[in-house]
């Protein structure tokens, strides 16, 4: 590698080099994991190809945890930048891999470490809850992190006096709010994806697909939720769709999950919402993140090949940012 190559790379976030004509990308991947001891990990939303690749496809902090199980020196979060993050929070000795460093999160991003240290400041006495679609640096900030699949189950175990902050994912929390009876503060961030979800859209399908069960996640909007038969996390619609004797569902959050409630449930129907209705095209688009999709197969080749990018935490941060995952772990 040439340093003119080695510094466009590490400008860019992500190794371009393109792979010998004929090569079979998902073998070769395969075969590099295998060399090197890697495992490779895979959001719901990243595309089919990724997920197919990977060793373990689920969500964020299941993934990351699901790794630190495992016997590998080496791990590849095929997802997006806080992901990793916590790839390395929870396995600090493990060389944490990421694709593409441009895959950041509009969530995570809503939430910065120093607004929230301001915050915490002006509101003394106050707990902070963050979700987990948060960097490391907010974690440190945090005492206790929640996923969408567990959060009502941590707050309700909090004392009912407790003064608290839920961040980033206003909706999220404005759920939690409307199921516990918490009336806690709501940081105002918010998912790009499942911001744009209307009932419009909701409903225009419904007319077309009767029998549809509809299943949202709790990033969605409060009137989204509203029309939802099923509120809840992707693994939550996962059970929902393997256990449900409906054929048909009308699914509420990124597209990428329809490839493995397909894979699951090749039987039934998923019918992804599009972002807004289009006339005549009802069901037809997709609400995609376009970070998730900055995972390929090529970047996954070259990041294993390279070992490159790299994701680094400073310990100090790491400290303090472990400690909110392992006081939910202890609460659900």
């Amino acid at each position: 590698m040439n340093m003119d190559c080695e510094k466009r790379w590490r400008e860019q976030g992500f190794i371009d080099e393109p792979a010998p004509v004929g090569t079979d990308l998902k073998a070769e991947i395969r075969r590099l994991a295998k060399e090197k001891n890697a495992v490779i990990l895979a959001h719901y939303y990243t595309v089919g190809d990724v997920q197919d690749v990977a060793d373990f496809v689920g969500d964020s902090l299941a993934l990351a945890r699901k790794a630190a199980e495992t016997d590998t020196r080496m791990m590849v979060m095929c997802g997006v930048h806080f992901m990793a993050e916590t790839c390395k929070l929870l396995s600090p000795e493990k060389t944490v891999l990421c694709p593409d460093l441009n895959a950041g999160c509009s969530l995570a991003d809503s939430c910065q470490a120093d607004d929230l240290k301001k915050f915490k400041q002006e509101h003394p006495g106050y707990q902070v809850i963050s979700y987990v679609n948060t960097t490391a640096a907010v974690k440190a900030l945090t005492d206790v992190v929640v996923t969408s699949g567990n959060a009502k189950k941590v707050v309700d175990q909090l004392p009912q006096d407790a003064k608290l902050i839920f961040g980033p994912d206003y909706n999220l929390g404005s759920y939690i709010n409307s199921v516990t009876g918490r009336q806690m503060l709501l940081w105002q961030g918010g998912c790009h994806v499942h911001e744009r979800f209307s009932v419009e859209a909701i409903v225009a399908l419904k007319q077309q697909y009767p029998d549809a069960v509809v299943m949202a996640h709790l990033e969605c909007k409060g009137p989204v939720l509203a029309v939802a038969d099923v509120k809840g996390s992707t693994a939550d619609m996962l059970k929902e769709a393997r256990a449900n004797h409906a054929t048909r569902f009308i699914v509420a959050t990124e597209a990428g999950i329809l490839h493995e409630l397909q894979r699951q449930c090749p039987e039934k129907e998923f019918i992804p919402v599009p972002p807004e209705v289009t006339e005549g095209q009802v069901g037809c688009h997709c609400n995609e993140c376009q970070y998730m999709k900055m995972n390929t197969l090529l970047k996954i080749c070259n990041t294993l090949r390279y070992e490159w990018p790299q994701i680094e935490i400073d310990p100090t941060i790491a400290q303090d940012a472990v400690r909110p995952i392992e006081r939910m772990l202890e609460l659900s």
